[in-house]
């Protein structure tokens, strides 16, 4: 990559590629021509094809269904990324065509003999085993070349876990699982491989990816960006609020921080640095932004779906819980970036470099796929059909324009290369997530055998027992380990695997402590808090991805960048606690009136805390009055009648100081 394209107005798609396969392993995909490229194709349209028509005409039995998903996924990962970082193949090894030869047959065993497999009673025989044992290789193999390291270390963790429980220290012990029984578990039950989070990556988020891919292609990805121009452009810091406009938009359908930053950032970061941000600020802001992206509903980066099933609450509630932390998540990051600007004396974007408001308003349209998808998931449709009426929405929108039109080329003529584009983008982009719920499975089955997870659970709150006997102190700790444990097991992975890891491993402690101190913690604040701070690990130094791909547009400090993106996302630190004390938050049992003054007293503690972090209001913050600002914002933020009254009072206070001595100097 050129070494001088920072002070560019955009990066190219191929550097923006290069960029992308840097810091994002699931972009390392090879692309090859003739007859290789023809068949690559061919696989990943039947892809496609294969979850279209289970979405609509329903699923096949889990076995079946499971196996037919990883089998094509195996496949393809093992013909398009390489089996070191790095290589751009242009053929398929020998060894890699042992690789699809070996996936092809273990994930055709279940549905060649389904009957019998379903019927068998005393566990499995030898040849079966030697089955079960390739297929868990083959799966730890592709998520090394797909996802990364990590997941592989932590899965390879459990299953050595399993084997030797015997011989663990402490509350570790335990019975132990014999070769052939880990085999049996992990591939021919549904708790290992086959489990809960393939089955959600099979059916309901291979679909909601491929809506994405069409989204692209349509053409609504890039009027997310328009309208973020077209709003937010003009006001004080413009870039920052753009990029905060189009990362929420944009991460909420993609599922990647690090791919958001990069394609987002390409023209945002650029926009900032041009108007006078810093370079490490101007990367933190689209990190922080992007990193959002996958807590902001409707999609949540496809993490939503799998709460579902983890979290067992129906759609509406979970996406209803992510409403406010969202929003105060980029209320926080938009309150920082506007005192930021201001205290640099920045103005928005001159209206040269704008859209025209009026070309942008007229395209409105373009956002009804995303309201159709809203629409039905809230009135109870399948969440197979609903992505379907989805990505069919989204392909009659496109036919009211020339510019968006699925079916036009760019000459505008008919074509089928867009449509074609849509799907083989979208069964790409599933490989990563197939890999990483199949290896993801393999620790929930660890994690169900052995019990591990109560055992961690009892085991962080004794930790934190020994260090205190006062209950708020020893809750407050308990919190703090689980945060800590959801952060260091979130980093390198993709949001998928990321939620499913910390759900299973970190979230016990959450029920555990609600079990011994009597304190009610609702099961869908104890999912949110453990997803929450497992997606800010990729903002959280020192393996902060999201922050190391927008330095390579900024040409910042990764780890400067990456503490600056960790204090515009304060909100994400900050909030989880409070819903865990405070269940209104999450929209739990609270009425309109108590939700209306949860929403004022929050927004406006976001607005205090951002003033005290920047050290900026109506004018330059003392440390005192930055300090009181950020406990101010705290007392606000909390939902309760006497810290709400308390801050109320100082925040009044605080702005009138505010204002007299700024029109006193």
């Amino acid at each position: 990559m050129p070494t001088n394209h920072h002070d560019r107005t955009q990066l190219t798609e191929v550097e923006q590629q290069v960029l992308l396969e840097k810091y994002d392993t699931e972009a390392s995909k090879s692309h090859f021509t003739g007859k290789l490229g023809w068949l690559v194709f061919i696989i990943l349209v039947a892809f496609s094809f294969f979850h279209l028509y289970t979405g609509f005409f329903g699923s096949y039995t889990a076995y079946i269904q499971r196996t037919v998903h990883l089998g094509f996924a195996l496949t393809l990962i093992f013909m398009l990324f390489p089996i070191k970082k790095g290589i751009k193949k242009t053929s398929i090894p020998w060894y890699d065509w042992i690789f699809i030869c070996l996936s092809i047959m273990v994930t055709s065993y279940w549905p060649l003999f389904y009957e019998t497999l379903v019927q068998q009673i005393g566990g499995i025989h030898l040849g079966q085993a030697i089955i079960g044992a390739i297929a868990i290789l083959l799966v730890l193999e592709a998520a090394r070349r797909a996802v990364g390291l990590p997941i592989v270390i932590i899965a390879s963790a459990f299953l050595m876990y399993a084997l030797f429980g015997p011989y663990m220290p402490g509350m570790f012990v335990h019975r132990g699982l014999s070769l052939q029984q880990l085999i049996d578990s992990m591939f021919f039950t549904t708790e290992g491989i086959l489990g809960t989070p393939l089955q959600v990556s099979s059916t309901y988020i291979f679909l909601f990816l491929l809506f994405g891919a069409f989204l692209v292609q349509t053409g609504v990805g890039l009027y997310f960006n328009d309208l973020a121009l077209a709003i937010a452009g003009h006001r004080i810091g413009g870039p920052a609020k753009v990029a905060i406009f189009s990362s929420a938009l944009n991460g909420t359908i993609s599922g990647s921080s690090v791919a958001n930053t990069v394609t987002s950032g390409s023209y945002t970061i650029p926009m900032m640095r041009r108007l006078g941000y810093k370079r490490n600020f101007a990367g933190a802001v689209e990190a922080a932004a992007s990193t959002g992206g996958q807590i902001m509903p409707p999609i949540m980066g496809a993490a939503a779906f799998l709460m579902i099933e983890f979290a067992g609450k129906p759609y509406w509630e979970i996406a209803k819980a992510a409403v406010i932390p969202s929003l105060l998540f980029f209320t926080g990051i938009w309150v920082m970036t506007h005192f930021e600007a201001k205290r640099l004396g920045l103005v928005g974007l001159s209206r040269d470099e704008l859209p025209e408001k009026k070309r942008v308003y007229k395209k409105l349209y373009l956002l009804l796929p995303i309201i159709v998808i809203i629409f039905f998931l809230f009135h109870g449709f399948s969440i197979e059909r609903t992505a379907i009426y989805g990505i069919l929405t989204a392909i009659l929108v496109s036919l009211l324009s020339k510019e968006t039109n699925i079916l036009l080329n760019n000459k505008g003529k008919l074509s089928l290369d867009k449509l074609s584009k849509a799907l083989t983008d979208g069964a790409r982009t599933a490989l990563g997530v197939a890999a990483a719920t199949a290896s993801a499975g393999i620790i929930v089955g660890v994690v169900t055998k052995t019990g591990l997870g109560l055992k961690l659970g009892n085991g962080l709150v004794d930790m934190a027992a020994t260090m205190t006997s006062n209950p708020t102190i020893l809750i407050l700790l308990t919190l703090f380990f689980t945060m800590i444990t959801s952060i260091l097991l979130g980093m390198g992975s993709p949001t998928t695997a990321n939620y499913i890891i910390t759900s299973t491993v970190a979230l016990p402690a959450i029920m555990a402590l609600s079990d011994s101190y009597e304190l009610f913690i609702p099961v869908l604040a104890a999912h949110m808090f453990v997803f929450f701070f497992g997606i800010v690990a990729d903002i959280t130094p020192p393996v902060s991805l999201a922050a190391f791909a927008a330095t390579g547009i900024s040409g910042g400090e990764p780890i400067r960048t990456g503490f600056i993106a960790t204090k515009l996302a304060i909100a994400a630190f900050i909030i989880p606690y409070m819903f865990v004390f405070q269940p209104q938050l999450l929209m739990i049992d609270v009425t309109f009136t108590g939700i209306t003054w949860i929403i004022i007293t929050a927004f406006a503690g976001m607005i205090a805390i951002g003033a005290g972090l920047i050290g900026f209001w109506y004018r330059k913050l003392h440390w005192i009055e930055r300090l009181i600002a950020c406990i101010t914002g705290l007392l606000l933020m909390y939902p309760e009648g006497n810290t709400d009254i308390i801050g109320c009072l100082i925040f009044v206070v605080l702005i009138s100081i505010q204002l007299f001595s700024k029109n006193n100097t």
